[in-house]
């Protein structure tokens, strides 16, 4: 049993001091790395490799690879976008994820439209209410909230993160209200912070739903004396899902059931309903990217002015 107990501790020891070895032998970090691997162990892994694709069409960063958003930089789209969402209940018609749906919908047209902006991912957990007790949307099952100081302390990293990597721009805009105050405060802390190297503009004029509402009431495109279903939910944003993912808004089965109507306004012919639903994402990408110009000249302004 001893000369048992003694060869298992000589085999630790030389395991050890192999291991040990074996650390001391780590070779130092080469400053040209990126990609997640080494620069000498593959030249794909150098900051400066030539990029093997075309460049990528989408202006999603989660749908990039590394290369791509290095390449978009250069070119010149220095303003991220982060959006946030939400995850709560919409009446019996809408997914919980409504606000993603539009989010998605949107980003991409207003990034599209300002030409040199990318979309970071969706943040898509946002307060929805208190936990215990529940309150405001809680009190439905399939909520999913943050508590404000967790929502500011993931707008803060995430924009962070985009500004550490050349975006110079970071503009945040939330399709629930209850996004709006932590977007505006982690805007303005960032903007003092960064002092002049980068800006954070929070927009606003992008959760004006009623302004939105009103346009298309004003084109005649929606009836001004409909009456509402009294649900979380109206013919806006139905189309703006839609448009993202006709399942979200449970499109077959309510034609099927005949309930494909919100608010008195019909859905169910879907080449008039794809329209519609175009036409609202097209505005709201025009409304929303002249209030991002128009932000990010006010802070560039008052940058200078300091």
């Amino acid at each position: 049993m001893k000369k048992l107990m003694f060869a298992l501790a000589t085999v630790c020891v030389v395991a050890g001091i192999g291991a040990a070895a074996q650390q001391g032998q780590r070779r130092a970090p080469d400053p040209r790395s990126m990609g997640g691997g080494d620069c000498r162990d593959n030249p794909y892994n150098c900051a400066d490799a030539p990029n093997p694709l075309p460049a990528a069409s989408t202006v999603w960063i989660e749908e990039m690879t590394w290369m791509d958003v290095r390449d978009a930089l250069k070119a010149g789209k220095t303003t991220a976008i982060i959006s946030t969402g939400g995850i709560e209940p919409n009446g019996p018609w809408l997914v919980t994820g409504k606000h993603n749906y539009v989010l998605h919908a949107n980003c991409d047209a207003i990034a599209r439209k300002l030409g040199n902006a990318l979309c970071a991912p969706i943040v898509k957990y946002v307060p929805e209410g208190g936990i215990e007790p529940k309150t405001g949307h809680m009190t439905s099952p399939g909520t999913i909230t943050m508590r404000e100081e967790t929502f500011q302390a993931v707008l803060t990293d995430v924009a962070e993160s985009l500004q550490a990597h050349g975006f110079k721009t970071i503009v945040f805009i939330g399709d629930s209200g209850g996004n709006q105050k932590g977007q505006q405060t982690v805007a303005e802390k960032l903007t003092a912070k960064w002092a002049g190297k980068s800006i954070a503009v929070h927009i606003p004029e992008y959760y004006t739903y009623n302004v939105v509402t009103k346009h298309f009431e004003d084109q005649g495109l929606l009836p001004k004396d409909r009456k509402s279903d009294g649900m979380h939910d109206d013919p806006i944003i139905t189309l703006n899902m839609f448009i993202d993912d006709p399942k979200s808004v449970r499109y077959d089965e309510r034609v099927k059931a005949g309930k494909a109507s919100i608010d008195g306004v019909s859905i169910a012919d879907r080449a008039k309903a794809t329209d519609l639903a175009k036409k609202i994402v097209a505005f709201r990408a025009d409304h929303t990217a002249a209030a991002i110009n128009k932000a990010i000249a006010a802070k560039g302004e008052a940058t200078m002015a300091q």
